[in-house]
């Protein structure tokens, strides 16, 4: 078996059914196969893909497991020499998993390959990923991006060829199954976000090299399935990157962290709330803007509670 294409779902129905179908249709000759772990969807996606796609392999999850731990379901059950972890909401272009799957096997070194994601309407997204840092993480992005391109390379920049990265964004993403067995699964204590970081870091730890392929394209509609809870799950990228500081920085840093964290979320609420006031709330941008810095502040000031965000309340 070439590769296994692992697949987490929560309530993506019509997403993750034209993702299944642009996969099947693009696969040509490579020997594949699919694993879709749906974790509690309300919204029939396991019953669409029982009938429309009796060749997955379905695992069906009783409540949301998060992102980590249902990738190792499936993970530790699948067959292939690569694992191809692959977001519902994208779409793959015919041709896209050969040329991983080249590149894999031309470069030994590499532990993960990343494709360049693109929006809908063929624009770039950011695909690739510095390693969580205090800069990175209080300072802005895209002028870290801006001021130093070879330290946070970014979609600014055009490559002509593959490029060595920290990590990749984990939309699409191609993982030697070798270097799974030297450095582990993906980290369960992660719900969503920064996993895939995690484990690049890891890799990256142990001697295994990380490439952006710029040349290899997937369509990602980025975001589909938190879209509905978008502040609940801005709260759990926090506490990934928490738990991506305690970790790999240390204490320290992640106290400073947080630090700044709350000194930014309070500035955020103060001009929010100064923006939304003279016009009594009634431009909906600003208002859901200044609920979501209300939320997450609120969070951190209750000291970050479990029961607030997407991850369930594990019963007793």
């Amino acid at each position: 078996m070439d590769v296994s294409v692992i697949i987490v779902n929560w309530n993506t129905r019509t997403f993750l059914l034209q993702c299944l179908e642009s996969l099947y249709q693009g696969a040509g000759d490579t020997k594949m196969e699919v694993w879709v772990v749906d974790n509690g969807s309300g919204d029939g996606s396991a019953v669409a893909v029982r009938e429309h796609f009796p060749e997955v392999a379905l695992i069906e999850n009783q409540m949301n497991l998060g992102f980590g731990r249902a990738s190792n379901q499936a993970m530790r059950e699948s067959k292939g020499t690569y694992l191809l972890l692959l977001n519902p909401d994208t779409r793959v272009k015919s041709g896209t998993i050969g040329r991983l799957l080249f590149f894999m096997g031309t470069h030994p070194e590499a532990g993960v390959a990343g494709t360049q994601l693109l929006n809908a309407d063929g624009t770039k997204q950011n695909s690739i990923a510095n390693f969580p840092s205090l800069a990175t993480e209080l300072l802005n992005k895209s002028l870290l991006r801006w001021w130093f391109p070879k330290k946070f390379p970014g979609k600014e920049r055009d490559y002509p060829e593959p490029v060595e990265v920290d990590s990749v964004v984990g939309a699409c993403m191609m993982v030697r199954r070798e270097a799974v067995s030297q450095v582990g699964w993906l980290d369960e204590d992660y719900f969503l976000f920064l996993e895939e970081t995690d484990w690049c870091f890891r890799m990256k730890r142990a001697g295994w090299k990380i490439y952006h392929c710029p040349q290899v394209a997937v369509t990602h509609l980025q975001g589909k399935s938190v879209e509905i809870e978008k502040s609940k799950a801005k709260l759990e990228y926090y506490r990934s990157r928490y738990h991506f500081f305690r970790k790999n920085r240390g204490k320290c840093q992640e106290v400073i962290l947080r630090m700044g964290v709350v000194m930014r979320l309070s500035v955020e609420v103060i001009l929010m709330a100064a923006l939304c006031l003279p016009t009594f709330f009634s431009n909906r941008r600003w208002r859901e803007k200044l609920w979501t810095f209300a939320y997450l502040l609120w969070w951190h000031v209750r000291l970050c509670p479990e029961g607030m965000g997407l991850r369930p309340i594990p019963r007793a």
